[in-house]
């Protein structure tokens, strides 16, 4: 029987993540050696009141033609991001007439979020003492909002049984094509993956998306050091050299520096080596290993561990994704030439 998946759409919807699952789950069909073409999930969208028109969060309104009872129907529910919670987002409790939408959900019915509708979940308590994530650059305030709640802002998603949560925009598209292979196989899940034109598998998590820029001296009583340090990544670099920079002890330099940045000289310079080599990977053409030396790492094998510690991928895989366009080869003529 085909499964029956309700995604929810709530005012102010982000029409791109209120579309991934019609997209994904509306593709999936059988394949050849069980009647290909049988389509496995019926797909409907609903919203919390009777048929009518939904505002986004762009500049259009959708027309939806279900209502809440929809979910009643769900074997899968889907809560889409959305800019417009409200005290969902701000207070963590639901609106009385969000929550009597929830309470058509039947027991044993599976749960998903993609990005921010992680909130709506959280809200109604199905993620209390659960693994959870969102979107990165909201993952701190879901988890003060939502202390009961184990947050995990590094993942593209999570699959905890019968409640799963995604990252932000484009990781909702990971965890349906998660769910189609936890359902169907890989074979279901790599055909819409291709038919989708994306990968059926993405490497890392979402550290590698997070730019975190070189920091500009301050005015902290450490910014002197820092500042002459990034001026020499490439080299060896001492602790006790930092501290001569402002005239400090080791021990004191130290304790200032952590009181701070919150790490010490050592995990920051760390995050700083990984920072130029992200530069490097994504603007140059320089070899790993060059790009190793640069970024002051020293050999390839040492900034294949950091990198993948910190981004959760490697640097060819990092630099494959984020390559920019102009560090590119240009084409030769023959690569240009018009097929016929």
């Amino acid at each position: 029987m085909r499964q029956r998946v309700v995604v929810l759409a709530l005012d102010g919807v982000i029409p791109f993540e209120l579309g991934i699952p019609q997209r994904i789950f509306g593709l999936a069909r059988r394949t050849e050696a069980h009647g290909r073409g049988e389509k496995l999930y019926d797909v409907v969208t609903c919203s919390l009141r009777p048929p009518g028109p939904v505002r986004t969060d762009a500049d259009f309104s959708i027309m939806v033609e279900h209502g809440p009872d929809a979910l009643a129907t769900a074997d899968t529910v889907v809560v889409p991001a959305s800019y417009g919670l409200g005290p969902v987002h701000s207070e963590g409790r639901l609106t009385g007439e969000l929550a009597a939408a929830l309470a058509y959900i039947r027991p044993g019915t599976r749960l998903v979020s993609i990005c921010t509708g992680g909130y709506v979940l959280a809200a109604a308590g199905y993620l209390d003492g659960r693994p959870a994530t969102t979107h990165w650059s909201s993952a701190d305030h879901f988890q003060r909002v939502f202390p009961k709640v184990r947050v995990d802002p590094d993942v593209l998603f999570i699959d905890d049984g019968d409640v799963l949560t995604s990252a932000g925009v484009a990781a909702g598209i990971d965890l349906c094509l998660h769910i189609l292979r936890r359902d169907h196989g890989t074979a279901v899940a790599n055909d819409v993956a291709r038919r989708t034109v994306v990968p059926p598998h993405r490497d890392g998590g979402q550290a590698q998306f997070i730019r975190r820029p070189l920091p500009e001296a301050g005015l902290a009583t450490t910014a002197a050091a820092r500042s002459w340090a990034l001026g020499r990544l490439e080299q060896p670099i001492l602790l006790r050299d930092m501290a001569r920079q402002e005239s400090m002890s080791v021990r004191t330099f130290t304790r200032r520096f952590r009181e701070e940045s919150g790490i010490s000289p050592g995990q920051w310079l760390t995050q700083q080596r990984v920072e130029r080599a992200r530069q490097l990977l994504e603007s140059t053409d320089l070899s790993v290993d060059q790009v190793a030396q640069d970024a002051g790492f020293g050999t390839a094998t040492s900034l294949r561990q950091h990198v993948q510690a910190a981004l959760g991928v490697s640097p060819t895989v990092y630099r494959r994704t984020f390559r920019t366009r102009s560090a590119r080869r240009p084409a030769a003529p023959s690569e240009t030439r018009p097929v016929a």
